[in-house]
């Protein structure tokens, strides 16, 4: 009989405390949408250091491209008539 009673009690109880949890983790989700993320310094790191690792990947130059640009520059500056 008291199990009853307590299963009686205790359940609308639970579903009482699952139905406030949820309004507000609801509110909570709300206020968060409303606010502006706020980046850490770790990721304001990375993403300059993947900038700046970009940079440097579109400046390189392989060596047998290089080797290919100093022999025109050479090339030119042996073309070019001397006065």
């Amino acid at each position: 009989m008291s199990y009853k009673i307590f299963m009686l009690v205790m359940v609308p109880v639970l579903g009482i405390a699952w139905l406030a949890y949820y309004l507000y983790m609801r509110k909570v989700l709300e206020e968060e949408k409303k606010e502006p993320k706020k980046e850490s310094q770790r990721l304001t790191q990375t993403k300059t250091e993947i900038s700046d690792w970009a940079k440097k990947m579109a400046e390189f130059e392989s060596p047998r491209e290089k080797i290919k640009r100093e022999l025109e520059e050479q090339q030119k500056q042996q073309d070019k008539p001397s006065d």
